[in-house]
């Protein structure tokens, strides 16, 4: 076989558009080369995965080695596709089992050495591959994180050669477990609104917005208990049903750095007064964010 067919997804604010790593080998000289509009990063996962397959025990191939990842239109970035373009090579080189892959999508960055690094947008990616009816094969700490959204299919590996066992069934992945609770704790510490004294006006004022789901600004000068309400907003709010935790946990893993982890509570933003609308909105220059938060504010 000198084709094979590897699904696997982009970003795009916090939607994950379906990508089709495609692979081919043909008779000449050795090249390796990836097409379908790579950023610099992709273009680079060529050194990774040739020194990740030889790592791992694996012969690379001396063919023509073409990689297309399609649609041709869609910018692809970072490090995500080194799982998917390391696997299609295996697959299409006969050294990996190719009729299973219909059933899987893959994302991760390669070492050099075959294991596997942690990339952005796990939850994003592995939801909308749940919604097709896949499951996400992820580095092991995303799949941990993934596992926590009710339906999704994630199972964790540590190593590329972890991955190749399991497409070859010689050792199955087990599937991904997750500690994090899809409901807060009765416990959790939030701030709460029995502790405002006074305030009678402004707490009424909290109570019809987040009865009615109304947005609210208060102003006056500092020191009046603006952001101390504010604050216990959250808390007088219902849970978030299983669509926000959603949609929640996906933005939160776009972050390169996601510091306060998966958590069911309603998240509360403190952001700087003199912070500009391009801050407020998270920054960066792709329109997809902002237009994914558009809609979550509008719901």
């Amino acid at each position: 076989m000198t084709f094979s067919l590897v699904n696997s997804r982009a970003l795009y604010g916090m939607d994950a558009p379906l990508v089709e790593v495609e692979t081919h080998l043909a008779n000449g000289l050795p090249a390796f080369n990836i097409v379908g509009l790579p950023d610099t990063e992709v273009k680079e996962s060529r050194d990774r995965v040739r020194a990740a397959i030889i790592q791992s025990g694996f012969d690379f191939p001396a063919k023509k080695i073409t990689v297309n990842l399609a649609p041709a239109d869609l910018p692809k970035e970072s490090g995500r596709f080194d799982l998917p373009i390391a696997v299609g090579i295996l697959a299409a080189s006969g050294q990996v089992a190719a009729d299973k892959l219909d059933g899987y999508e893959f994302a991760g960055e390669l070492a050099l050495s075959g294991l596997l690094r942690p990339v952005r947008g796990a939850l994003a990616m592995a939801w909308q591959g749940m919604r097709a009816g896949r499951a996400f094969v992820l580095p092991a700490e995303n799949a941990a994180q993934a596992a926590a959204l009710k339906g999704v299919g994630a199972f964790g590996a540590v190593s590329l050669g972890q991955v190749a066992a399991h497409l070859n069934g010689i050792e199955m992945l087990p599937p991904a477990k997750s500690s994090v609770s899809l409901r807060p704790s009765k416990n959790a510490a939030q701030p709460d609104l029995a502790d405002v004294k006074g305030q009678h006006t402004a707490r009424m004022a909290l109570e019809i917005a987040a009865a009615g789901g109304h947005s609210l600004l208060m102003t006056g000068p500092p020191g009046t208990g603006k952001s101390m309400l504010a604050q216990r907003l959250p808390g007088i709010m219902p849970p978030l049903d299983d669509e926000e935790l959603v949609a929640v946990w996906a933005l939160q893993s776009l972050l390169s750095q996601q510091g306060e982890g998966q958590s069911a509570k309603r998240p509360f933003r403190s952001p700087h007064h003199s912070a500009s609308t391009v801050a407020l909105v998270g920054g960066g220059n792709s329109c997809g964010i902002q237009n994914n938060l558009t809609q979550i504010r509008n719901r």
